[in-house]
């Protein structure tokens, strides 16, 4: 398994944020890459949320998890896979609102995230089914059921 450093910004208070050690757990295991790497997982508010929605996605309100990944310039090799922004209030909202404990959702938007760093996407029907199918998997691990169907079951963590 490769190494991934993870650093951690949590910008927002509050205790409806996980640990940092879990935050460490999900990046790991969904850095699929051979060679080691770095995120920065960045927990933000509301404002900082719809900002960087509105500058980079043309999209004028917060979102739950926006990826960057890292574009080095030609020649240069730096080992970031980039950065992850997630917006605390939207990951609680969903979660209460798609009725999903707070652990689960947290763990599903940073394997998304770091999945989109890695180059997975959900443009098109068949990209989307072989992502959800990886998160599925990965989520598993956790003991997290399938984000994407009512009937899921979890564990608290």
């Amino acid at each position: 398994m490769s190494k991934l450093t993870v650093d951690f910004q949590n910008v927002v208070a509050g205790p409806e944020v996980p640990a940092e050690s879990l935050f460490q757990s999900w990046a790991q295991a969904a850095w699929l890459g051979q060679e080691p790497s770095e995120v920065t997982i960045r927990i933000v508010g509301i404002d900082e949320s719809q900002a960087l929605n509105h500058q980079y996605r043309g999209k004028d309100k917060p979102t739950n998890v926006l990826s960057f990944p890292f574009e080095a310039p030609p020649g240069i090799t730096m080992p970031l896979a980039g950065d992850l922004v997630i917006c605390a209030p939207v990951v609680e909202d969903e979660a209460r609102e798609q009725h999903k404990q707070t652990a689960t959702h947290w763990a599903h938007m940073v394997i998304h995230g770091m999945l989109h760093l890695q180059g997975y996407d959900h443009i098109n029907d068949e990209d989307a089914e072989a992502m959800e199918a990886l998160e599925i998997r990965l989520l598993a691990q956790f003991g997290f059921g399938n984000p994407y169907t009512a009937e899921e079951t979890v564990k608290d963590s």
